[in-house]
Parts: structure tokens; sequence; C-alpha cells
């Protein structure tokens, strides 16, 4: 009898090298666990639009400029070509944004839509709102689960009980693999889905390793 398998929605704005990170750790999980991982958007845009003033104007100019782009055109692929594009693009995002330095210029986003076989002509939809409905609903979504103290990325998973655990992060770096990528999804499910859980920190004294 084959082995039943966990869904785990993954919550992620391909601008964030966090959630990159961690979005490569849950690629191996899917290795390494009976889990299939649905990709699913939200957005540091929304999240922080009401709360720019608080923020460093550095991160703030990101917001405003940088943010929008990226996940517009993910909706949009989605909303025009179905959910099991969204892994792909992300993929092919997150690679030209992170690993080759290439930022969320409209030339990486055509060149990742290049790679994920998807119609160029997406790109336009980085400066429309066509699918701002639907972006602030997935976003929502995921936000919702966890509360509005968290970013990218929100995994939510049922629990050991049948009921949904969500947690935000992990926040890692590099990427597990292998057992040791097993050891943190197994700690991290065990640790969120705790009653009356809510937090576990440290400061960051590196920076994302793509390598």
């Amino acid at each position: 009898m084959s082995e039943s398998r966990t869904i785990a929605d993954f919550y992620f704005d391909p601008l964030c090298p966090w959630a990159w990170m961690t979005s490569r750790w849950m690629l191996e999980v899917e290795r390494v666990r009976p889990v299939d991982v649905r990709w699913k958007v939200m957005s540091l845009a929304v999240l922080n639009e009401h709360r720019l003033d608080e923020v460093p104007a550095e991160y703030r100019e990101m917001m405003e400029t940088q943010a929008w782009g990226p996940v517009r055109v993910v909706i949009a692929a989605q909303q025009l070509h179905g959910d099991e594009v969204v892994g792909k693009l992300y993929t092919a995002l997150g690679t030209r944004i992170h690993n080759n330095g290439e930022g969320p210029t409209r030339e990486a986003i055509v060149g990742a839509l290049a790679d994920a076989g998807l119609p160029a002509d997406l790109v336009d939809f980085a400066v429309k709102d066509t699918y701002d409905a639907e972006l602030r609903a997935s976003h929502k979504e995921g936000i919702d689960k966890v509360g509005q103290d968290v970013g990218t990325p929100v995994i939510s998973v049922p629990g050991p009980t049948g009921e949904e655990v969500a947690f935000f992060g992990p926040v890692v770096t590099p990427a597990p693999r292998g057992e040791a990528a097993a050891r943190l999804w197994d700690g991290t499910l065990l640790v969120a889905s705790t009653p009356g859980f809510y937090e576990i920190k440290r400061t960051r004294t590196a920076a994302p390793s793509f390598e």
C-alpha cells in the first residue's frame, strides 16, 4: 500500500531571499518525507503597505518600486495558466533574482518566464493591478493563519490530529539537504503543533547562502 502524503501549503513572495532559502529546503523535504508542496503567493508589498512610515527608507523604497512586479506576474500566471505553473515559475524567478544576482528586474522576469515555458507578455502584469484582488485574497489566506507580525514564507500543514498547523519560516541558511532537511522538518512540525507555542528565534549572523 502506498504511503499517504501530506500537502504543505507554502506562501511566498519571490522577492524575499529568506523565503527562497526555505523553499529550496522544502523541495528537499519533498524528497525525504511524504510531503507535497502546494505553492501559493503572499505579498510583502501588501503586508507593509500600511506601515511604510515605520520601516527604513531603503526597505520602503524596495516595497514601493520592486515588490509588486514579481508577485503580480506570478499571480497572473496562476490565474491564466493554472496552479501547476506557480512552483516552476517561482523556481525560475528565484534562481535569477537571488542565485544569479539579477534582482527583480523586467529582464529577469522575462528570462524567468522563458525558463518556465510561459509567455513573455505575462511580464506586462508587473505594472498592472488586473489580478490584485486575487493576490490580496491569497495573501490574506496565508497571513490569516499566522497573524500580521510575520513575513514570508508561511507554511501550513495538517497537524498530528488533523488540525491545521501554520507557522512563519523556518529561516535557515544554507538550505539543509538529506537527513538534515528531514530532521528540521520533523522538529519544526513537533514544535509548531505544540498548543500554546509561538516563537523560537536568535539573531541572524549570516546572509542567505545560495550555494
